[in-house]
């Protein structure tokens, strides 16, 4: 008795692009913010990925997680989206309604001013460091997948990754000593 070969369509059904849609919103979203697009360009961003996400829909094979997939052509979106930035030179102030809402002003604004040194921090690094810090430590990707997505070796992402988390928590010392030791006027 032989054992029948696995069915590869079983393996790689591909989702309904509704379901995805409503599934991979918030975190394709989420994840361009955090890779660089400016608020002003989410919904911009966001369209685009999901109109590449229809359009290659089919090519889609499963030899990789769904997400990581979506996430390599939110992340191809979001280096496109700041190159168009850093050519135009402009940057946008973080939104309110970016943080959760919440009854307390103080928290409401202490939640603003975490989630704005976060992007400010993020600008600190250069895009390969960027992508592989939110895709590792944000977005809680798997360090395979993140070789995957960005088509490196495994340990060109652990190497980056550490030099992203050095340069991070460089900057937040930097800022630290700057408002501890800044002037208090």
């Amino acid at each position: 008795m032989t054992a029948s070969p696995p069915k590869p369509e079983a393996a790689t059904a591909l989702p309904h692009f509704p379901a995805l849609y409503e599934t991979h919103f918030d975190f394709l979203w989420l994840s361009l913010r955090r890779l660089g697009v400016l608020e002003a360009d989410l919904d911009d961003a966001l369209q685009e990925t999901f109109l590449v996400v229809h359009r290659r829909l089919h090519t889609f094979e499963g030899r990789s997680a769904l997400k990581s997939w979506l996430f390599g052509i939110a992340l191809r979106v979001a280096r496109d989206f700041r190159r168009r930035v850093q050519r135009k030179g402009n940057l946008a102030e973080l939104p309110e309604h970016l943080t959760a809402s919440n009854s307390d002003p103080q928290r409401a604004a202490e939640a603003r001013q975490s989630l704005q040194l976060l992007y400010e921090y993020l600008n600190f690094l250069d895009d390969e460091k960027r992508e592989v810090l939110v895709m590792v430590d944000l977005q809680e990707l798997r360090v395979t997948e993140v070789a995957e997505v960005l088509g490196v070796n495994v340990n060109t992402v652990y190497t980056r990754l550490r030099a992203a988390r050095q340069q991070f928590e460089a900057a937040v010392q930097e800022t630290r000593t700057h408002s501890h030791g800044g002037s208090h006027d």
